[in-house]
């Protein structure tokens, strides 16, 4: 382990499968991996296969293996479910509380499926990754919870990990770590400029992250892409940067997102960042205004109603 710029990092291969497991034995820990999918069945049962196949019947580090499906129009339910997956839909889940489009929407309704101790994201377009990802993650955590034990034996301060990023080369068409223009042209100026105790994070928007159960139902969830900046911020205010680390996975490619896409997934995490700065009240409405080629020569004006509602915390609603 070493610190880059206060975060301990870490590689997957710090740890063996034979150590997490015993870890997780010691501390009677259960897990849970999420899988957060909107429109990949191409790819979601690969992703589920090869992860039941090596940590669920082979090695029993996983305990649950949950696709949470945000209101996809293709078969991605049924790839999941064919492939070993428990799956739920999104809009499905506590229909009480209503439901919302987007990944952060998904991943806080998981937490009412799911009970694992610990809780791992993984992106259900992955192409170039390995079953590797999870254990990487897992690592801090389940090792965290035997040094925390030995802690508090001997009276030490306390702080254990309770949030793990990922981070990996990310391939662009101009080299390996040229794959995230929203991480470079949105987050990393923003953390620059307002979060700085996050700088040392390589790529705060990664999807593949774990975290505590206990942490995670007291954070305020965008329902869309800004959940992963906002976890970062919310987790070092409530509990320090201490409380997080990275793992080096390696390398990891997905499917590309069309630049004006890419345009609503930056104004959700502007909105997000600027309400953690007390500059807009959180889930005020945001209206993204892009242009393009027209009849005549004419620029034409499309107006798109960019998602910003955020959930509360999951411990504050009645079960």
């Amino acid at each position: 382990m070493r610190s880059l710029h206060g975060i301990a990092t870490h590689a997957w291969d710090d740890w063996t499968l034979e150590e997490l497991l015993a870890a997780k034995a010691a501390a009677g820990t259960t897990v849970s991996l999420v899988v957060p999918a909107r429109n990949e069945a191409a790819t979601v049962g690969d992703v589920v296969t090869r992860v039941r196949e090596a940590l669920v019947e082979t090695t029993a580090l996983i305990d649950e293996l949950v696709v949470v499906d945000s209101d996809s129009t293709d078969t991605t339910y049924d790839v999941a479910a064919g492939a070993g997956a428990t799956v739920h839909r999104s809009a499905e889940i506590r229909p009480d509380l209503g439901t919302y489009p987007g990944k952060g929407e998904a991943m806080w309704k998981s937490l009412f499926v799911t009970t694992g101790d610990l809780v791992v994201f993984m992106d259900a377009d992955l192409l170039d990754w390995d079953t590797h990802f999870v254990p990487g993650l897992l690592g801090p955590l389940l090792t965290g919870v035997v040094e925390e034990r030995a802690q508090r034996a001997s009276r030490d301060p306390v702080s254990p990990i309770a949030l793990v990023k990922g981070f990996y080369e990310r391939p662009g068409a101009d080299g390996p770590w040229e794959g995230g223009r929203v991480t470079e042209l949105v987050a990393r100026p923003l953390i620059a400029t307002s979060f700085p105790e996050l700088g040392g994070l390589v790529q705060p928007l990664a999807g593949e992250w774990a975290a505590r159960r206990s942490l995670l139902e007291q954070l305020w969830m965008p329902t869309g892409y800004a959940v992963e900046l906002a976890a970062l911020v919310d987790t070092a205010r409530l509990l320090g940067t201490g409380a997080i680390a990275q793992v080096d996975l390696g390398r990891r490619a997905h499917r590309h997102q069309a630049l004006r896409d890419l345009g609503g997934m930056s104004t959700q995490i502007v909105a997000a960042a600027l309400a953690r700065l007390g500059a807009r009240e959180p889930g005020e409405p945001a209206v993204l205004r892009q242009h393009g080629p027209g009849a005549g020569g004419v620029p034409a004006s499309d107006d798109r109603d960019v998602g910003t509602v955020e959930r509360p915390p999951a411990s504050s609603v009645d079960l």
